[in-house]
C-alpha cells in the first residue's frame, strides 16, 4: 500500500498538471467508492495537498477531492480521453482544461474516493482521527513519549494506527524502528527511544521521498517506478544479514502484520 513518501511524490508531481485546471467532464465506476468523483465536474482546482496517506485537491467551491489510493490504486496523466479508453482497470477519471486526463487505476479496488466541505471529515474516521504529521516542526520527541506511554499495543501496531504519526505503513515502520533500534513487538518506549524512533520516521521518509517512493509490486508514480526499494536497510530482508551487525535478520507475525527485525540491533 502507497504510504505517505508515494503519496507526496504523486502529490508533487500532480500539482503541475491539476492546480488552476477545471474539470471539463469526470466520470467513474458504478461503485459507490468511486462515484463521488463526478461530483467534480466543473469545478476548478486550486490546490492540491496531502494527509497522511489521502491526497486532498481543493476545490472552487469550498469542497475538497478526497483519494485514499488503497493496495493497488495508481493515478496516471493520460493526453486522451480516458471515458474512451477501455482499461476495466479505470474507476475514475477527471479531463482537465489542458487536455489532460487524470485517471485513478485501481485493480483490486481497495482505494476510495470522496468529497467533502472542506476540512470535514466525520464519515472518514482514519482521516478525522490521524495524527500529526511527521515533518511538523511542533512535533517533538516527547510528544511521541506521551502518546505511547500507557499504552498497551505494541509499537508497530501504534505506528499503524496513523494516530501516532501520519502516514507510516508496513514498509516504514520496520524501516524507522530498525535504524531507531527499537524492538517491534515492545508496548512501550523511553524518552530517548520516542525521540530517535522520530528522528528515524523523518529520516526514512526523506531518503524515500527524494527516490520517488519504493515500488514493489503496483505502485508507480507519474513518473515511473520509485527507487528505494534498492535502499530498504530491513523490510522484506529476514533471512538475510543485518546491515549494521551481521546478524541475520528474523521475520514475524505482530498483530496480523508481517514484520522484519534484527535480533541483535533491536534486542528488547
Amino acid at each position: 500500500m502507497p504510504e505517505l513518501p508515494e503519496v507526496e511524490t504523486i502529490r508533487r508531481q500532480l500539482c503541475r498538471e491539476v492546480v488552476n485546471q477545471t474539470v471539463l467532464r469526470a466520470g467513474s465506476h458504478q461503485s459507490e467508492k468511486f462515484l463521488p468523483a463526478r461530483k467534480t465536474k466543473g469545478r476548478r482546482f486550486t490546490g492540491l495537498d496531502r494527509r497522511g496517506k489521502y491526497l486532498i485537491g481543493e476545490l472552487d467551491n469550498e469542497t475538497e477531492l478526497i483519494i485514499h489510493l488503497g493496495m493497488t490504486g495508481q493515478l496516471l496523466v493520460n493526453k486522451e480521453d480516458a471515458s474512451k479508453k477501455l482499461d476495466p482497470y479505470c474507476r475514475a477519471w477527471w479531463s482537465l482544461a489542458n487536455g489532460k486526463t487524470i485517471v485513478f487505476r485501481d485493480v483490486r479496488r481497495f482505494g476510495r474516493i470522496a468529497v467533502v466541505n472542506k476540512g470535514e471529515y466525520s464519515n472518514i474516521p482514519t482521516l478525522r482521527d490521524m495524527g500529526p504529521e511527521p515533518f511538523s516542526g511542533d512535533l517533538t520527541g516527547d510528544d511521541i513519549w506521551l502518546r505511547t506511554k500507557g499504552r498497551r499495543s505494541r509499537i508497530k501496531t501504534q505506528l499503524l494506527s496513523q494516530r501516532l504519526i501520519a502516514g507510516v505503513g508496513n514498509i516504514y515502520a520496520d524501516e524507522a524502528l530498525f535504524l531507531a533500534r527499537i524492538n517491534p513487538a515492545l508496548r512501550s518506549i523511553s524518552r530517548p527511544q520516542a525521540e530517535r524512533l522520530l528522528d528515524s520516521v523523518r529520516t526514512v521518509f526523506s531518503e524515500a521521498i527524494e527516490r520517488g517512493g519504493t515500488t514493489l509490486r503496483d505502485y508507480r508514480n507519474l513518473e515511473g517506478e520509485g527507487s528505494n526499494q534498492h535502499h530498504l536497510k530491513c523490510y522484506g530482508r529476514s533471512g538475510e544479514s543485518c546491515v549494521i551487525c551481521g546478524s541475520i535478520l528474523r521475520l514475524r507475525v505482530i498483530d496480523a502484520r508481517s514484520t522484519t527485525w534484527c535480533p541483535q540491533c533491536q534486542a528488547r
